[in-house]
């Protein structure tokens, strides 16, 4: 479940991968995704969204999921990946499920030493949800394959030596602190495009992703030049 922590502290929230999905998470994460957006809206500077994930689910986890909550899911999932934010995770121990998912929708991930990540099993299988496709997408098939299809814990040397994972820090709070002095100045919106642009890099040729980035060339030009002012 999604446990959004106080008002003064609105962008952070828990992942506990030991529960499924649920209209319950599905709506806090939506929440923490609106109030993200707000704030961009508002401020225009990124904003942090830190996530702190761990737990991943056993047994007969799925009896009370449907592929209408699923979806939802999913739909909230990529619309944290493409916040107007910097979204962060922290995890510890094994992530799966849920927790698994939302690791990989973030931009920085940090790992306490000791973290696995799995792909949970339904029971006949690996779950066949998003998180083996942007495992994948972020790891590359060959070094991937073993862990989507028969679930092997992924450890917390290889998620970094894979770049699933950025760093191991036995001090989850220096990390963060070091996070906001890099996205410091930085603004939301610019942040997003930037993060699309590395998106499509996996799956459009170059004749067809030049508009696009011409296109945000002259967005930060036009956006210098009015900061300037007229000479």
């Amino acid at each position: 479940m999604v446990r959004p922590r106080s008002a003064d502290e609105a962008l952070t929230l828990t992942i506990d991968g030991t529960e499924p999905p649920s209209a319950a998470s599905v709506e806090a994460l939506t929440e923490i995704c609106d109030r993200a957006e707000d704030l961009a809206h508002r401020q225009g500077g990124a904003g942090t969204v830190t996530v702190h994930v761990a737990g991943a689910p056993e047994g007969a986890w799925t009896s009370g999921l449907n592929v209408g909550l699923v979806t939802k899911w999913e739909r909230v999932l990529r619309r944290l990946e493409r916040l107007p934010a910097v979204t962060v995770a922290v995890a510890s121990g094994d992530c799966g499920g849920s927790a698994l998912d939302v690791l990989l929708a973030t931009d920085i991930r940090v790992a306490a030493t000791g973290t696995r990540l799995l792909v949970a099993r339904d029971g006949a299988a690996t779950w066949p949800g998003t998180a083996g496709f942007r495992l994948v997408q972020q790891a590359g098939l060959g070094r991937i394959r073993r862990a989507v299809l028969f679930g092997l814990p992924i450890g917390a040397a290889d998620a970094v030596r894979l770049g699933i994972v950025d760093e191991l820090a036995d001090d989850p709070a220096a990390a963060l602190e070091a996070v906001a002095e890099l996205v410091a100045g930085l603004a939301g919106k610019e942040v997003a495009i930037r993060r699309q642009l590395l998106f499509d890099a996996t799956t459009t040729g170059f004749e067809d992703a030049l508009g696009a980035h011409l296109a945000a060339c002259d967005r930060a030009l036009r956006r210098e030049a009015a900061v300037e002012g007229p000479l």
